[in-house]
């Protein structure tokens, strides 16, 4: 089995994004949207590589007729409107599945749209990391596949093979964008912080809030608890409050069963967020 996170730079238009849902069809298993990223993330399973391949390349086409980036604003980094297209190996599936179904992706998407294409992590011959394809794209780096020009209405896109990963943002109730990139900083992995997080800091002007929003791409060395209390811990030490923690996407049993019970309770994080889950649900209300 396959998953494919699709992010996509649309977070605001009711009506693109449920043309977007029902393009995926049978294989969306969440969608995550907030308004103040202008981003709504996509997560896609299938049982085999072509289910999945099938319904990014659903989605790809539906974003691209209705979303064009020169118009688009929002607070986090993009490249491009079908943003970031990470292919995951679930359960027994081979890793190199997903770096497979990652290539054939991208040679699709170049052929179909004209879009150039950074490849990141297991599907990246020198396995460079997403935030890198971000901070050279079209710089000191030209595409791997397509053009080597932005497309003028779809930009770029990077495709990737990963391993299982958390998207988790902690908000704090103090309009202070200098304190959430201060706290980004002391957790984020490559400044010294936490191992395997990568973390960045958001304003969110529709709350009069403020973000703290991490990957967590090694859950074996950093777990979800941990990375969220530390950000409790730097919050409060400064003076200012947690307003909530919110999970973007869905989440490995693994990394649930990880967290103290506590923990969950208080941050409102369940079962129903659970990956295995919602995919043996989806397969329940099949039959």
């Amino acid at each position: 089995m396959l998953e494919c996170v699709v992010n996509i730079s649309e977070g605001q238009d009711a009506a693109v994004l449920a043309s977007l849902s029902d393009a995926c069809g049978y294989a969306l298993l969440d969608r995550h949207t907030d308004v103040d990223h202008h981003r709504s993330v996509f997560t896609l399973a299938g049982n085999d590589s072509s289910a999945c391949i099938d319904a990014a390349r659903a989605l790809t086409d539906a974003a691209a007729s209705r979303i064009d980036i020169r118009t688009h604003f929002g607070v986090h980094p993009r490249l491009g409107v079908i943003d970031v297209v990470p292919f995951v190996a679930l359960h027994s599936t081979p890793s190199s599945e997903a770096a497979i179904a990652a290539i054939d992706y991208a040679k699709w998407v170049v052929e179909a749209h004209r879009v150039p294409v950074f490849l990141y992590g297991d599907a990246d011959l020198e396995n460079r990391s997403l935030p890198d394809a971000r901070r050279t794209a079209f710089k000191t780096r030209a595409p791997d596949l397509g053009p080597h020009e932005p497309h003028p209405t779809l930009g770029a896109i990077a495709v990737g093979a990963r391993p299982l990963m958390v998207a988790i943002n902690v908000d704090i109730d103090k309009n202070d964008l200098a304190l959430a990139r201060e706290i980004a900083g002391k957790v984020r992995e490559r400044d010294g912080g936490l191992p395997g997080v990568r973390s960045l800091g958001f304003d969110l002007p529709h709350l009069g809030q403020v973000q703290v929003s991490m990957n967590i791409v090694d859950l074996e060395q950093t777990s979800i608890e941990e990375a969220c209390v530390e950000v409790e811990r730097l919050i409060i030490e400064s003076g200012a409050t947690v307003a909530r923690i919110e999970l973007v996407g869905l989440v490995p049993d693994a990394a649930l069963a990880a967290c103290s019970k506590e923990f969950l309770e208080r941050s409102g994080l369940s079962e129903k967020i659970s990956l295995e889950r919602r995919v043996a649900g989806r397969e329940e209300n099949r039959d």
